[in-house]
């Protein structure tokens, strides 16, 4: 059991939005615009980025290093948001590497995970999900390994063109795995219910899977799954889960 982090929201707070799995890539401007729009022109009170915000993320000197860089353009963006409202950040399977300098920079708090907000009178319990989908065993064998300080600090320490390849060579071998039809786990429900209980809270905000959906886990309990963001796609998908004292909504922005 991870230990759970808890947020109190400020009671000015009315509504919060919820996104993830935007996965932003230079090669995929339509996202990143869309991105940006919402971030820069939401009513929401504050914005919660639950993993997998950028395709990949090899460390925070890609913002110092190229300052016209897609990066650096990301950077600035979040940014520009904080000055407007509250933003919060948590790792994800792809940009686990992004650091507290970054996040200081950019003044979007980084978020444990799990991590429970306590708004609108209730207990969310907020995750990007992975560290659930206990069913992959090779991917919670890596997960583990790179979530180590060694392993990262090792990794941060290699020149920041061999991090490039090596992270390009990763996003080859999860294109091949797609490409092969090879099945992918899903969050295990009695891990879920564990974490709730623990948490006592009665639902679930989580991304990763890309199956947007609200899961009934029986005694009380659910799960809400985030879309991932794909502005290419045919047909395109972007949506925000939006919470507020009235409920849950979802808003398709694509």
């Amino acid at each position: 059991m991870p230990h759970i982090a808890e947020l109190q929201a400020p009671s000015s707070w009315r509504s919060v939005d919820f996104i993830s799995d935007l996965h932003l890539q230079a090669s995929e401007p339509a996202t990143f615009d869309a991105w940006k729009n919402h971030l820069l022109s939401t009513p929401a009170h504050a914005v919660f980025m639950l993993g997998d915000l950028f395709e990949v993320w090899v460390g925070d000197d890609l913002v110092t290093t190229d300052t016209s860089g897609f990066e650096a353009q990301c950077a600035r963006v979040l940014q520009q948001a904080a000055a407007r409202r509250p933003q919060f950040f948590m790792h994800g399977n792809r940009d686990f590497l992004v650091g507290q300098p970054l996040m200081a920079m950019c003044k979007t708090a980084l978020l444990d995970d799990p991590t429970v907000l306590i708004f609108a009178n209730q207990r969310w319990l907020l995750s990007h999900g992975d560290a659930l989908c206990l069913d992959d065993t090779a991917y919670m064998t890596f997960r583990q390994q790179v979530r180590s300080p060694e392993w990262q600090q090792d990794f941060l320490a290699k020149p920041l063109a061999e991090r490039q390849v090596i992270a390009r060579e990763l996003r080859q071998q999860s294109e091949a795995r797609k490409r092969s039809g090879a099945d992918y786990a899903d969050v295990d429900s009695a891990a879920a219910v564990r974490w709730l209980q623990a948490a006592k809270a009665p639902i679930l905000v989580h991304g990763h899977t890309h199956k947007p959906a609200t899961h009934d886990l029986g005694q009380g309990f659910s799960r809400v799954v985030l879309s991932d963001w794909d502005l290419c796609a045919t047909p395109p998908r972007a949506e925000v889960l939006r919470i507020s004292a009235s409920g849950m909504q979802r808003l398709p922005l694509a």
